[in-house]
């Protein structure tokens, strides 16, 4: 008869292996990681990261939820529902005031706000007048001021569009009036002649222009804000604390994302569309809107802080923030600065 002992030694290896192999396994199970998003050409290198599977790959398990402006997605932050924000800087300023802990770790895009004309007020424009004068003309003829679209007060979009209107263009007051309302929501608006004009991002741009070539394109993103900080990338200060591998992570797959966009755009745009698509803008209009002048691609934290402070101090002129907030702490440039490193 065979004697057991061969068989004991071998379930006892295998046994042996599993103990010791549970650790390692638990050590790499993805870390999870929620992530808010708005539906933007400025965002695009997360998406990139994703359909790449770069985010995966470096042991992440991401989740995405959409939302309709940054202000929006502060709330989901403050209560737990997300991990990561991505989109504008703006409301970042708003929340630190509302102590709640969150850290720019990359930036994705800036100059992305630009500021369109619907088919009534572009004419005005056309004829050599001041940018003032044209809205003044536009009240004269319609008897009413321009409503231009944006997102809500705190926002970049709202925060730019005021800029350019009140600081840059010098309308008065009288002549113009800002009408906030989601993304999608202003570009339905304008395209159906709601509005007047609208402050709106790629491929907000693209498509519009596609739709109807009689809105015209008044002022670029660094004539809105010069320098304007963009979409930015967040993190909540306590998923930080838990996970500084899994930003550090994130923020190494965002500058291959942005390597990307910038080299080949062709192969990026695929993945931009499964996000932004839903099955109502094709790849050809996507691509357009990724080479566009309103999609500059950066993820460097601090090309934006000397912007972000400036345009702190206009949201405090305009009432969308109460006080100037120290940005100490609000900018954490170490994980890119890793990230570069390596």
């Amino acid at each position: 008869m065979r004697s057991p002992l061969p068989v004991l030694a071998t379930l006892l290896t295998a046994f042996v292996g599993l103990v010791l192999a549970a650790p390692a396994q638990a050590q790499t199970a993805p870390i999870p990681m929620r992530i808010g998003v708005i539906p933007v050409i400025g965002a695009s290198p997360i998406f990139v990261a994703n359909g790449e599977g770069w985010l995966k790959e470096a042991g992440l398990a991401p989740t995405f939820t959409t939302f309709e402006s940054g202000p929006n997605m502060i709330q989901a932050l403050a209560s737990g529902t997300i991990d990561v924000y991505v989109a504008g800087v703006a409301p970042l300023a708003v929340a630190r005031t509302k102590n709640i802990d969150v850290r720019v770790v990359a930036s994705t895009a800036v100059e992305e706000m630009v500021f369109v004309a619907g088919p009534k007020l572009a004419p005005f424009f056309a004829n050599g007048a001041s940018k003032a004068e044209a809205f003044a003309q536009f009240k004269a003829k319609e008897g009413r001021p321009a409503r231009l679209a944006t997102q809500p007060l705190g926002s970049v979009p709202n925060t730019t569009l005021q800029h350019w209107l009140w600081q840059v263009a010098k309308a008065d007051k009288a002549n113009a009036e800002v009408v906030s309302m989601g993304i999608d929501a202003t570009q339905q608006a304008i395209l159906a002649g709601a509005v007047d004009g609208a402050s709106i991002r790629e491929p907000a741009l693209t498509i519009v222009q596609g739709r109807n070539p009689a809105i015209a394109l008044i002022a670029n993103g660094a004539e809105m804000f010069p320098d304007q900080p963009g979409t930015v990338v967040g993190v909540y200060g306590a998923y930080a604390d838990r996970n500084p591998g899994a930003v550090e992570s994130l923020v190494r797959s965002l500058i291959r994302a942005d390597t990307l966009l910038k080299s080949d755009s062709a192969k990026a745009a695929p993945h931009v569309l499964a996000a932004l698509g839903k099955g109502i803008v094709d790849l050809a209009t996507i691509q357009k809107a990724l080479t566009s002048p309103a999609a500059k691609f950066t993820v460097d934290p601090r090309a934006i802080i000397v912007a972000t402070k400036a345009m702190q101090a206009y949201q405090v002129s305009i009432g969308a923030l109460e006080k100037d907030v120290p940005l100490d702490g609000l900018f954490d440039s170490r994980y890119y600065e890793k990230a570069i490193a390596r």
